[in-house]
C-alpha cells in the first residue's frame, strides 16, 4: 500500500457509468462557493470581534478545512462511499438514519435561509407580498435539480460562475466609486474580547464556522460522484484550500468591504442582499439570483436525497425521486414562512456540535483503515451485512454531541464556543478507546465473509 499521503487507501473497484469527469465535477462542487451566507457571515463577525481578529480567525478555520477535506474526499473518491452508506460503518444500520435525517435536515435549513434571502431580495426590488416570491424561488428551482447532481448542476454552475464572481466584483467597484469610505472597513476594532466574553475574536470567529462542518459532508456525497483516478487533483484543486479561499476568504473580504462601506448595510441575514439591491438595483439583483441559484441547487439535491434515504430506511417509504423532490418542495416553502432565518447563528452552534462528532469519528475511522490496510465497505453492501448499532460510533456521537449542546446551551458565550471545539475531540477520543482496531479489522472481515455468502 502506498504511504505517500494520509489518504491513501486500498482502491475498491468503482462502477464507471455514473461517476463524474474531473471538470464536471469540480464545476457542480463550486456553486457552493457562491453562498450569501459566507458574505453575510463575514461581515457579521467583523462587525462583533473586529475585522483583523476575523481575518485571522478565517485563516486558521482554512487551513483546518482544507487539510479535514482533503482526507474525506480522497476516501470518498477511493471507495464511492456517500454519508448515509459510511455511516452503516460508522454508526450501523439503524445509527446511519439519524446521519441522514441530520444531513437531510441541515441541508434544507440552508436550502431556507438562501432561498429567503432571494425572495427579499425580489420583495425589496419588485414589492409584492415575500409568500409569492418565496414560492417563485422554490418552483424554479425543482426543474434545476431534477435528475440528480449529475444531470444539471455542473453546467449550471459552470454558465453562473463567471456573472457571479463578475458581479461582485463590480459591486466592490461601484460601492469604492459612490462611497469612498478609505480603509476603515479594514481597521474597524471591537478592542480585546475578554474568554468570559467569547473570546479572543479569532478563536470566536473559529467557532462559527465550524457550524458549517456540514460541508464536510457534503465534500463525502460530491466526492462520491467522482473517479478514483481523479482523487489527486480533486483533493488539490476540488475539495481543498482553494475553494475554502475563496469560499470563505474572498467571500467574507467583499461582505466586510460592501457593510462597511454602503451607508445603511447592516451585517444581517437579509441586509447585504438588500445592500446590493439598493447599490445596483437589478444588477444587484442578478448577482443574488445567480449566487443563490448556485448554491440552492446544492442545498435542495443533498437535502432532498438524503431526505429520501431517511424516508426509505425509516419509514420504508419507496417512492419515486420525483415525489421525494416535491415533499423536499414543500417542506422547503413551510420553513421559509417561519423565521427560522433569525435563528441562524443558534443552528449553527447546534449544527456544529452534531456534525463535527460525525465528523471526528469518521477521520479516526479513515484513520484505523490506513493502519491496517483494509478495505472501506463496498456501496453495493446490503443493509442487513451491518449491525443494527455500532455502539462505539453510536456512543461517541451521542455523548459529544450531548456534551456539546449542553455547553451551548449554558447562556454563556465561551461554553458555546468551547462546545463546538470540545464535541470532535470528545467524539473522536471515545471511538478511539472503545472501537481499536483489531475490533474494526474483524467487522471488516466478517463483512467481507457476508459480502461472499
Amino acid at each position: 500500500m502506498s504511504t505517500n499521503s494520509s489518504t491513501d487507501l486500498p482502491e475498491v473497484e468503482q462502477p464507471t457509468g455514473e461517476k463524474m469527469s474531473a471538470g464536471s465535477l469540480s464545476m457542480a462542487w463550486y456553486g457552493l462557493v457562491s453562498a450569501m451566507f459566507f458574505i453575510y457571515i463575514g461581515a457579521s463577525l467583523a462587525q462583533a470581534y473586529g475585522t483583523i481578529d476575523t481575518l485571522i480567525g478565517l485563516a486558521i478555520t482554512i487551513v483546518i478545512y482544507g487539510a479535514i477535506n482533503r482526507i474525506l474526499a480522497g476516501y470518498a473518491l477511493r471507495s464511492g462511499l456517500t454519508v448515509a452508506q459510511f455511516s452503516r460503518t460508522l454508526l450501523g444500520r439503524k445509527g446511519a438514519v439519524l446521519a441522514t435525517l441530520i444531513f437531510a435536515a441541515t441541508a434544507i435549513y440552508y436550502a431556507v435561509f438562501e432561498g429567503a434571502i432571494l425572495g427579499y431580495a425580489f420583495q425589496a426590488q419588485f414589492g409584492g407580498p415575500i409568500q409569492l416570491w418565496y414560492a417563485l424561488v422554490v418552483l424554479y428551482t425543482l426543474p434545476l435539480i431534477a435528475g440528480g447532481i449529475q444531470r444539471w448542476l455542473d453546467k449550471i454552475n459552470g454558465w453562473l460562475l463567471p456573472i457571479y464572481w463578475g458581479g461582485l466584483l463590480t459591486a466592490v467597484i461601484w460601492a469604492s466609486i459612490a462611497h469612498p469610505g478609505g480603509s476603515s472597513w479594514l481597521t474597524h476594532s471591537t478592542g480585546p474580547l475578554p474568554f468570559t466574553a467569547g473570546g479572543p475574536g479569532w478563536l470566536a470567529t473559529c467557532a462559527a464556522f465550524m457550524g458549517v462542518w456540514i460541508l464536510m459532508m457534503y465534500t463525502v456525497d460530491f466526492a462520491s460522484l467522482g473517479r478514483a483516478k481523479d482523487v489527486k487533483v480533486h483533493q488539490r484543486y476540488t475539495f481543498g484550500w482553494l475553494f475554502y479561499t475563496l469560499a470563505f476568504g474572498a467571500n467574507s473580504l467583499i461582505g466586510i468591504y460592501l457593510t462597511f462601506t454602503i451607508p445603511g448595510a447592516e451585517a444581517t441575514e437579509t441586509g447585504v442582499a438588500g445592500a446590493l439591491v439598493q447599490l445596483m438595483g437589478p444588477l444587484g439583483l442578478l448577482v443574488i439570483f445567480v449566487s443563490q441559484t448556485r448554491i440552492n441547487t446544492a442545498n435542495y439535491a443533498l437535502g432532498i436525497s438524503n431526505l429520501k434515504e431517511f424516508g426509505s430506511r425509516a419509514l420504508g417509504l419507496k417512492l419515486p425521486s420525483l415525489a421525494w423532490v416535491f415533499i423536499g418542495a414543500v417542506i422547503i416553502y413551510l420553513l421559509m414562512l417561519l423565521p427560522v432565518v433569525q435563528y441562524l447563528l443558534l443552528a449553527l452552534s447546534w449544527q456544529g456540535a452534531l456534525v463535527t462528532g460525525w465528523v471526528a469519528i469518521a477521520l479516526v475511522h479513515i484513520r484505523y483503515e490506513k493502519k491496517f490496510s483494509l478495505q472501506p465497505d463496498s456501496p453495493s453492501l446490503p443493509d442487513r451485512a451491518f449491525p443494527a448499532f455500532n455502539a462505539a460510533g453510536v456512543s461517541a456521537w451521542v455523548i459529544s454531541a450531548a456534551v456539546g449542546i449542553a455547553m451551548v446551551q449554558s447562556g454563556s458565550a465561551w461554553g458555546a464556543n468551547l462546545g463546538v471545539f470540545i464535541t470532535p475531540v470528545l467524539a473522536a477520543t471515545i471511538y478511539a478507546i472503545w472501537n481499536p482496531g483489531a475490533r474494526a479489522k474483524r467487522h471488516h472481515d466478517a463483512l467481507a465473509s457476508a459480502e461472499q455468502m
